[in-house]
């Protein structure tokens, strides 16, 4: 299993709150669930130079362990940001 993070952007219609409950229950029943959290607001910084802007856009993360990419984005069914019609990005966490 890899693990994977699922990046929730703020562009879409608000997620029904009352969903999050029943989305992180099917993703601990089975057994893929490895952490997440709300994001609030931010600041980039770099040591010279003019740093990116951080995206105004996230809104949280949740960790998943899944054998491939095709399994974590079927991980999205249920997902209240994905079903309100939000971007919600799947990335590869690589290992050191």
């Amino acid at each position: 299993m890899d693990d994977f993070i699922l990046l929730m952007h703020d562009d879409g219609a608000a997620p029904r709150s009352d969903a999050w409950p029943g989305y992180f229950a099917m993703l601990r029943d089975r057994g893929v669930f490895a952490g997440g959290s709300a994001i609030g607001a931010g600041k980039a910084f770099r040591k010279a130079g003019t740093p990116g802007q951080p995206s105004e856009r996230l809104s949280g993360f949740i960790r998943v362990r899944a054998a491939s990419l095709a399994d974590a984005e079927a991980l999205l069914i249920g997902n209240p940001v994905f079903e309100a019609g939000g971007t919600v990005e799947i990335r590869a966490l690589p290992r050191d």
